[in-house]
């Protein structure tokens, strides 16, 4: 830390000029009256005592200024205040107090973001901690309900054997989740990019889960009629894995023959985006900050009853973000939900 310092002079300036006034009238009267002391000699002896009285000041109170100052640096150091060490030391209590300033300011938002970070932990730590829990109890009953004798009664035996499967598939949609939201946060998971009819894709999809859609009587379609192609540059198994999700979605909180839509807009001129539109339950404006948060859940009982790991939403996010774009979401709870994301057009 460099030693250099602001000089200050106001302060000396001022107290020896009140000094010097103050000696010079007092002796000035005494040694005219008493030796008759001509005016020229005052004149001098006041430059004297300025003079003197300003270099004992400016060096003695700078200096014990500076020893305490140098002191707060110091300490502030010793918390490692990076924006405290960059320039040099000074005696300028403006300066000073917007470094204290600065420095507090960093460290309350610091402090706030490790709050917030260690709430986020403690709550990522419950989820996960439930999302395994609820499967492999599940699955420990029914097997313990076997050894205990159900084995022998061929009906309980298929039926708990059957759920027990489901259990432990639903443990292994959870592993497999977090394994692929891991590796595309730390950029393991490359992506194979590639030219594709985002259209067509849609398509697959919309085929890939009619099923499922029939079963709640919801319509799976598309806004218009595209009659020529629309070429995106993504990879494609991702993409197919972003669709995928948003309408299973749409379709879980969807409403009994409700319809799930699927539009594809030009947005500027390397961009489109693309548009899943549903007329279900909706998504309460308190959620939507917290919606793409690992098993983060709106309505927590209804979504476990429709099963699926919880990550569905953060895994779109990270793939999303993974192609640099971005992605959307608008909600009116009791009217419907729209997500959208952004593609970069080929030519």
């Amino acid at each position: 830390m460099q030693s250099k310092f602001k000089k200050s002079y106001r302060f000396a300036l001022r107290t020896s000029l009140f000094i010097t006034l103050y000696t010079t009238l007092v002796m000035g009267v005494f040694l005219y009256y008493l030796y008759g002391l001509q005016w020229h000699w005052l004149v001098l002896f006041a430059v004297f005592v300025f003079l003197f009285s300003f270099v004992i000041i400016q060096i003695s109170v700078e200096r014990f200024i500076y020893k305490r100052v140098k002191k707060i640096y110091d300490d502030l150091t010793l918390l490692e205040s990076a924006s405290l060490t960059k320039g040099p030391i000074t005696t300028n209590m403006q300066t000073l107090t917007e470094d204290i300033d600065r420095f507090a300011r960093d460290k309350k938002i610091e402090i706030e973001t490790l709050k917030v970070r260690e709430e986020y932990r403690k709550e990522f730590i419950g989820n996960v901690s439930h999302e395994l829990k609820t499967p492999l109890f599940t699955v420990q009953g029914y097997i313990l309900t076997l050894l205990d004798g159900a084995i022998e009664d061929k009906v309980i035996r298929d039926k708990y054997l059957e759920r027990a499967s489901k259990g432990i598939e639903r443990l292994g949609y959870i592993v497999k989740d977090l394994d692929m939201i891991t590796k595309l946060e730390v950029g393991d998971l490359s992506l194979q990019i590639e030219k594709f009819d985002i259209v067509e894709l849609v398509k697959q999809v919309f085929d890939m889960l009619e099923m499922k859609a029939h079963k709640k009587r919801i319509t799976l379609t598309f806004d218009r009629i595209y009659a020529q192609p629309v070429y995106v540059k993504a990879d494609k198994e991702r993409v197919q894995q972003v669709l995928a999700n948003l309408i299973v979605n749409s379709i879980k909180y969807g409403s009994l023959k409700g319809t799930t839509e699927i539009s594809v807009e030009n947005l500027i001129k390397n961009k489109i985006i693309i548009r899943v539109t549903d007329n279900g339950e909706g998504i309460a404006q308190a959620h939507l900050p917290r919606l793409f948060e690992r098993f983060y859940r709106v309505d927590k009982s209804g979504s476990r009853r429709e099963g699926g790991s919880g990550l569905g939403l953060s895994i779109v996010k990270h793939i999303i973000e993974a192609h640099h774009e971005k992605i959307y979401v608008e909600s009116e709870f009791g009217v419907g939900s729209e997500f959208s994301f952004t593609l970069e057009k080929a030519e």
